[in-house]
């Protein structure tokens, strides 16, 4: 796991990257670059590079984030119990450097049945 400290972050990543990856942000619905976005390929931590989600289990959940129904392998992303703002979610993590992906949720389709709900800001992609 990356034992990079908040220095090499506030360095290496844009304001908005950090503010989602580093301190949970959220993106704007709508508004990310991989939302609409229909390419080939392996969607990586725009941290650390890791893989993590690839486009055949990407589909359009119609929430306004990236949607994929599992991750690339069992450990790309760590599950992290989330009770901020009310609410009790399960937060999604690159299991490399912790940066903060989104939220994972049961209403995604077969065959997992699950959502991972993705900042587009969070991935970076690489065509295949």
């Amino acid at each position: 796991m990356s034992t990079k400290d908040n220095a090499y972050w506030k360095e290496n990543l844009s304001s908005e990257a950090y503010r989602v990856l580093r301190e949970k942000g959220t993106e704007m619905a709508f508004t990310g670059k991989y939302y609409h976005f229909d390419k080939k390929g392996i969607y990586c931590c725009a941290g650390c590079n890791q893989p993590l989600f690839d486009s055949k289990h990407k589909y359009d959940s119609g929430s306004g984030w990236p949607s994929f129904y599992q991750s690339i392998n069992s450990n790309a992303i760590k599950r992290v119990q989330d009770a901020s703002h009310g609410m009790n979610r399960i937060e999604i993590v690159c299991s490399n450097c912790n940066g903060h992906l989104g939220h994972v949720f049961n209403d995604g389709p077969k065959p997992t049945g699950e959502r991972h709900c993705v900042n587009s800001i969070s991935l970076k992609f690489e065509d295949q």
